[in-house]
């Protein structure tokens, strides 16, 4: 984001507004390397955050209204009254920051109540499983905690938003893309620990070895709050409920094979089975990924870790498509080091991590099997560890 991108999305506020605002935030999208549907699970995750961001421009209001506008989406300015807002009541965009008003309401942040003027507007694509939800409201969440002074630390505010998610928007997500939103680093993936969001930031820098990893948005859209994201989630809590455990972490990946003769034994049938086993060698993998790029290995090993991930999700998961499974396909025969899909599923992203010096041919070769197959031409762009949420004027 260049100094021009902050001063224009300050002037747009102005030309809304009628004055300047308090201040401009960013906070980006993500990309989890590796620990995917393992989050609401109390698993491990190893996300980084994108260059791609939320800029929102704020001011503070003392009338309990809040005027919010975004540049991404036709019309103008939405007005809600603060002691209207209730979960499940919004279904459009305004949802996300309207949800974290309430959200820290709720947990007790009064001074939030006297409203605010918000200016959005975000590079971080949507529906690509990318996180652009979480960074509307960590931007939105950061922005207020700043203004009003509530000195919450990084971790309490995507607790709040993930809160904001899963109540007022009604999306059943994890912690994940919140937590990378705002306590990502550059150069760095995040090592997070779900169940008590313990973090350790393992250097990622795979120009300085050589490699790139690609992005590819499918542009298959996709929306998480349409069932199938929460029917696996209850899966996994009837599983592990069946099991006798916290959460499917508690399932160590030595004893997977008895825990899913115990599942079958108990009755459950053979998808709970599916989820279950996916969680816990996720899990391992995470472990397996973070264990490598500690102890100095070469992180080219990293690359069929992905790829196994990637026939997890689709086939005991399921929660791939075949426009992800193309891009994984086409990728690892063009001579991907490894590739997987990364999100919820269902269509968004897949990572492809590459030799740097075969990034455009193997890109290419996703793009050619994409118009092959008649689908609708991908969006393909390199991933580079940016840093988390900040303040920017």
């Amino acid at each position: 984001m260049t100094t021009a991108d902050v001063a224009e999305v300050a002037e747009v506020f102005e030309e809304l507004y009628g004055s300047a605002p308090e201040g401009v935030w960013a906070a980006p999208g993500r990309v989890n390397l590796i620990g995917e549907h393992t989050d609401y699970n109390d698993g491990f995750v190893m996300p980084f955050a994108l260059p791609h961001t939320a800029v929102a421009a704020v001011s503070r209001r003392t009338d309990g209204v809040v005027r919010l506008h975004s540049s991404d989406i036709e019309g103008g300015v939405t007005e809600l009254r603060v002691a209207e807002l209730a979960p499940e009541s919004d279904k459009n965009w305004t949802a996300y920051p309207a949800g974290v008003i309430w959200a820290l309401l709720d947990a007790g942040h009064e001074s939030v109540a006297t409203g605010a003027d918000i200016h959005l507007t975000s590079t971080v694509p949507t529906g690509a499983g990318l996180s652009s939800s979480a960074a509307l409201e960590v931007v939105i969440a950061l922005a207020l905690n700043d203004l009003h002074e509530l000195g919450l630390e990084r971790w309490q505010l995507a607790r709040l938003c993930q809160r904001a998610e899963n109540v007022y928007v009604g999306a059943p997500t994890g912690i994940m893309d919140q937590t990378a939103s705002a306590c990502c680093t550059g150069g760095h993936a995040l090592f997070l620990d779900t169940r008590d969001l313990s973090q350790d930031q393992i250097p990622f820098d795979l120009a300085a070895e050589g490699m790139t990893l690609l992005v590819v948005d499918t542009q298959v859209k996709h929306s998480h709050s349409e069932g199938e994201y929460g029917k696996r989630r209850a899966g996994c809590e009837q599983g592990a409920e069946l099991l006798d455990v916290n959460a499917l972490r508690d399932v160590p990946y030595e004893d997977l094979d008895a825990a899913l003769t115990r599942l079958a034994d108990a009755g459950a049938d053979e998808e709970v089975r599916r989820l279950v086993r996916h969680v816990v060698t996720e899990d391992h993998r995470v472990e397996r990924v973070v264990e490598l790029l500690k102890s100095g290995g070469d992180t080219r090993a990293i690359g069929p870790i992905l790829t196994e991930g990637h026939a997890s999700l689709r086939d005991d998961f399921q929660v791939s498509c075949p426009e992800l499974d193309l891009v994984v396909e086409s990728a690892v025969e063009a001579g991907a080091l490894g590739a997987r899909m990364t999100g919820g599923g269902f269509g968004g992203s897949a990572i492809v991590l590459v030799e740097a010096e075969d990034a455009d041919r193997i890109g290419k070769a996703v793009e050619q099997s994409f118009g092959a197959a008649g689908y609708t031409a991908p969006r393909v762009f390199a991933a580079v560890p940016s840093a988390g949420a900040r303040r920017v004027r």
